[in-house]
């Protein structure tokens, strides 16, 4: 013992005395570590007294309980000596240097001891903190420098919770990494978070990483693994062991990981409150029921392109988790039962996200409606399910009383009689989102504004290729008060007729976006301009290329007073007398885009001279009609600019930009 001890001391001096050693925590993982015994050749300090000692060795050494043998990777394999080599350290097999490296108490000497060579880090990785010796003069307060040491990580990320987070991405995810990373950080309890998205390609993260985080960092909560093909059951199975505090896990794409992983998870950490599983072909049945039977504290469940998944993995969870508030179930191979499951024991979901179902029918999403589980639910998502038509969706309604937010996407079975039954059984609904839902037509959107005319607050419209113009007297239907935020994306057959109906039924909108509809002029906007009456706020006319100055004066003119954005990219009419009216009127403009418009230098002039405007973000992104005699009312407007946008403005040249960047420190150029 005495001899292990006295190992230590000389190893802790040798590591301090390294010139130019960094601390591991400021390691950058590139690798750059000596491995093997010539790093000791050209050291002055000469170790191999210590280690002429020969099998006296066996005398002192005493093999740990815990384990019969220390592994190191086999590439820091221990060198044999040659014969014209002088003895070094190094020598020492595995096992001996894990008893020593396991008694210095402080990180900060674990961590100096580390950067000596690969070998030393991946041993001092695979040191357990229950395994770390403590003597008696040991103490707390022993470990203040640690502390400085993991705050000058300028990788690392304190969360708002105190917790420690890393994110490690492609080329940078490498074992050597981690291990760096579980080594430093290991005296203040480890990393709270990890993420690894990608990995290296030679030398990619695997379960040796893996481990040395469960050994090093105890007090981990969310592990994240994307795109990880190197990481299998041993290394989950090493988290299980070692991060009992783990409350997410995050696996996507991950081929080597199975049932194995998720029945270890189960039994190791109990306070896991989120799941996300996806495009994991390994993962089935026997692992969700295994985390249904141990994790009651389970509340958010994702899983998708999972093909060995099934409804007893889905039925299990669901019916166990009683916590259980947000689901989401994509391209899955589940039927009706799984739903009705959903249905009669979901009472505590909140969030309910259901795509790609294939396998599941009409009568599948008519018992969860009618099953009246789901009397919490308040956001239901449903997408690309052949079984959600209108006397399902119409169950829906009724069963989800206190439902709030629906969002259909392409749902082609679903027509107006069954959004208009919904809209009439869904009393509570304050958001409404179709999205390529061809079958519902102007007046399926009319009935549903006319039942929820007192709580719906948001309409979204998204390449519905039904929804046309139509001669409708809107005399007949009483207007929707409650609108607020009316969007209509691309869809192609919107035109004049259909905004001033919506113009007339929905006067209290302050959110308009009108995207890529490029049949709309200034004849059809004009009534929704009137008729709003409490002022318009953000205005999105992007891709309306018919319309002109006329409607951008009067957008201006009637609400200057209350306008905070406006995008015009891509209305190709709209000139410099547009900016001129914007720099008149439009006191509160904060973001205001001009992409691709017909404006020149005297209309950005004229933006630089408005004393009222206080523009944060400006985009004139391919405008070849702005040129470098804009430099200077660019950079008086740059007073209060945090964003300004000149890509393919192919008049502005290098030094312009060049000038810019060096008056316009605090404002985000692109160009």
């Amino acid at each position: 013992m005495l001899l292990i001890l006295f190992l230590a001391t000389v190893l802790v001096a040798a590591a301090l005395l390294l010139s130019g050693m960094p601390t591991l925590v400021n390691y950058s993982g590139d690798d750059e570590l000596y491995s093997g015994a010539s790093f000791y050749q050209k050291n002055l300090i000469d170790l191999g007294r210590v280690c002429t000692l020969g099998s006296s060795v066996d005398g002192y050494y005493c093999s740990p309980k815990k384990r019969a043998r220390i592994n190191a990777p086999d590439v820091f394999e221990t060198p044999r000596l040659r014969k014209d080599q002088k003895p070094t350290i190094e020598v020492l097999p595995n096992e001996c240097l894990f008893e020593i490296f396991r008694r210095l108490s402080s990180g900060k000497e674990r961590s100096s001891c580390s950067c000596v060579s690969k070998r030393w880090l991946m041993l001092m990785s695979s040191i357990c903190r229950a395994e770390i010796y403590k003597s008696e003069n040991f103490t707390e307060g022993s470990a203040s420098c640690d502390v400085e040491m993991a705050s000058v990580d300028e990788d690392l990320v304190i969360e708002d919770d105190g917790f420690l987070s890393r994110c490690l991405e492609g080329k940078k995810a490498t074992d050597v990494r981690l291990a760096a990373i579980a080594v430093g950080t290991s005296a203040r309890g480890g990393l709270g978070k990890l993420c690894i998205r990608g990995s290296n390609s030679a030398r990619g993260v695997t379960d040796v990483g893996i481990s040395a985080v469960a050994h090093g960092c105890p007090s981990l909560r969310s592990l994240s693994l994307w795109n990880v093909s190197s990481v299998g059951d041993e290394g989950l199975s090493e988290i299980a062991k070692g991060c009992h505090m783990l409350e997410k896990l995050d696996i996507c794409q991950a081929s080597s990981i199975s049932n194995k992983s998720l029945i270890a998870i189960a039994k190791g950490c109990p306070n896991l409150t989120t799941l996300n599983i996806e495009s994991c072909p390994e993962i089935g049945n026997e692992g969700l029921q295994a985390i249904a039977r141990s994790c009651p504290k389970l509340k958010c469940i994702s899983i998708k392109d999972c093909p060995l998944v099934g409804d007893h993995g889905v039925s299990s969870l669901l019916s166990s988790a009683n916590n259980l508030s947000r689901v989401k179930l994509q391209d899955l191979n589940i039927t009706d039962f799984s739903l009705a499951v959903i249905g009669h024991y979901g009472k505590a979901i909140v969030n309910l996200v259901l795509s790609s179902l294939q396998n599941v029918s009409e009568r599948g999403f008519w018992v969860m409606g009618v099953a009246q589980g789901l009397q919490k639910l308040m956001s239901l998502t449903v997408s690309s399910c052949r079984g959600v038509t209108d006397a399902s969706i119409e169950a829906i309604g009724r069963g989800c009383i206190n439902l709030k937010q629906m969002f259909l996407r392409r749902c082609c079975l679903v027509s107006d009689n069954g959004l208009v039954a919904f809209t009439k059984a869904a009393r509570s609904l304050e958001s409404l989102q179709l999205e390529e839902c061809n079958s519902i037509t102007q007046f399926g959107i009319i009935g549903a504004l006319s039942n929820i005319k007192t709580t719906l607050k948001y309409l979204t419209l998204v390449k519905c290729k039904g929804i046309k113009d139509i001669d409708v007297e809107v005399s007949m239907f009483s207007p929707c008060e409650s609108l607020q935020h009316l969007s209509i994306r691309n869809c192609p057959g919107v035109g004049n007729a259909s905004l001033t109906m919506v113009g007339k039924l929905c006067p209290k909108l302050q959110r308009v976006d009108l995207t890529g509809l490029y049949g709309v002029t200034d004849a059809g906007l004009l009534p929704l301009l009137h008729n709003s009456e409490s002022g318009l706020v953000k205005v999105n006319l992007a891709g309306c290329g018919n319309l002109s100055d006329n409607i951008v004066a009067e957008l201006a003119r009637l609400h200057g007073g209350t306008l905070e954005l406006l995008n015009l990219d891509g209305c190709r009419k709209i000139t410099d007398a547009s900016l001129v009216a914007i720099a008149d009127n439009c006191v509160l403009l904060k973001d205001l885009d001009m992409s691709k418009c017909a404006i020149t230098d005297a209309g950005i002039a004229v933006l630089s001279n408005a004393n009222r405007l206080t523009l944060q973000v400006l985009s004139l992104s391919n405008c070849s009609g702005v040129t470098c005699k804009s430099g200077p009312s660019l950079t008086n407007l740059g007073q209060t600019l945090v964003g300004l946008n000149l890509q393919n403005c192919s008049s502005i040249g290098c030094n312009t930009v060049e000038l810019l960047l060096e008056n316009l420190w605090r404002c985000d150029i692109l160009a």
